[in-house]
């Protein structure tokens, strides 16, 4: 086929599409011109230069009327998913005039996601239904390309690992401690308090060179006169730290304290008395400078500040 997506874009109408949904629903030529408000001509002319552009028949005639062939059904069946697609554009576009609906995209670090991004989104949710929302799960460096591209309104992170901090404005929202976690099957340890000497030997899940994480644990290691471990394996995935942990007595891991703390409630995990020295990293909301916030987006960044004012109010009555 000659014919190159560019070509068939810059060619193609929507007309042509509904002209070929009208005649899979009608059978009739005669039937969806009159369904188009088009005569029966001018649906034969369009007939004719989509079957042209598509270099393919898509139609058989038959004593029940017009049939789709093999081209005619693969095309009928991305025209009804165009035009699905374009009734769910035009309904969000009106969602997002009125303010009820939209699209919202949150980058969120590990240790924001349960006591911070969680409710939020769950509260947003429950009063704007028809509002999407999906939560992306990475390092603050991935999550902010992801920003520049426009795939994510807002990112819960650091824009201090970027290449140019300047271009993102930043506001502070809580600090991300640490815990040092096991498998509940560990073998248990008898000191009230557990240095990471008392851990050498074990082999250790650890974070890419490029997460605070990873640089707070080898910082620890150094303080506590601890060599780095020789056997580890090292991911950016909670949920592969965890399965992990899970398959290996011998493994240990660091975790966000609240990611640490909601495993431990369900007895997936068991958090050790590992008292780390080293100040755990703050965390903020960072957003392009320049670009605009959608509502929904807008709405979000407002129920993040009032959360985080929240503890301070409580403690100042």
């Amino acid at each position: 086929m000659k014919n190159t997506p560019d070509v068939l874009m810059s060619r193609l109408r929507m007309k042509q599409l509904q002209l070929l949904i009208a005649l899979d629903d009608h059978k009739s030529l005669h039937k969806a011109a009159g369904a188009m408000a088009m005569t029966q001509s001018a649906a034969s002319k369009a007939l004719a230069e989509l079957e042209s552009m598509l270099e393919a028949p898509l139609f058989e005639r038959a004593k029940t009327g017009l049939i789709p062939n093999q081209f005619g059904r693969c095309v009928i069946r991305h025209a009804r998913v165009l035009a699905t697609d374009l009734a769910s554009l035009c309904q969000e576009v009106a969602q997002i005039r009125s303010g009820t609906g939209g699209r919202l995209a949150v980058g969120a670090i590990m240790g924001a996601v349960p006591k911070v991004v969680a409710p939020i989104v769950n509260a947003l949710n429950a009063s704007h239904p028809e509002l999407s929302i999906e939560i992306v799960e990475d390092t603050s460096v991935r999550m902010l390309t992801l920003l520049d591209d426009g795939h994510l309104d807002l990112v819960i992170g650091r824009a201090s690992v970027a290449a140019e901090p300047s271009k993102y404005h930043y506001q502070a929202l809580d600090d991300e401690p640490l815990s040092v976690v096991v498998a509940p099957h560990h073998p248990p340890l008898s000191e009230d308090v557990v240095t990471l000497a008392d851990l050498a030997g074990h082999r250790w899940v650890t974070y890419p060179g490029s997460m605070p994480m990873n640089a707070l644990l080898a910082r620890e290691m150094d303080l506590a006169g601890v060599a780095p471990p020789a056997s580890r394996i090292s991911t950016a995935s909670t949920f592969a730290t965890v399965a992990l942990l899970q398959e290996g007595a011998d493994l240990v891991s660091i975790l966000p304290t609240d990611v640490a703390a909601l495993f431990a409630r369900h007895g997936m995990l068991r958090i050790l008395p590992v008292r780390l020295r080293s100040k755990s990293q703050t965390f903020g909301i960072v957003t392009r400078k320049g670009g605009v916030l959608s509502p929904p987006a807008k709405q979000f960044v407002q129920l993040l500040r009032e959360q985080s004012r929240a503890p301070r109010q409580l403690a100042g009555n």
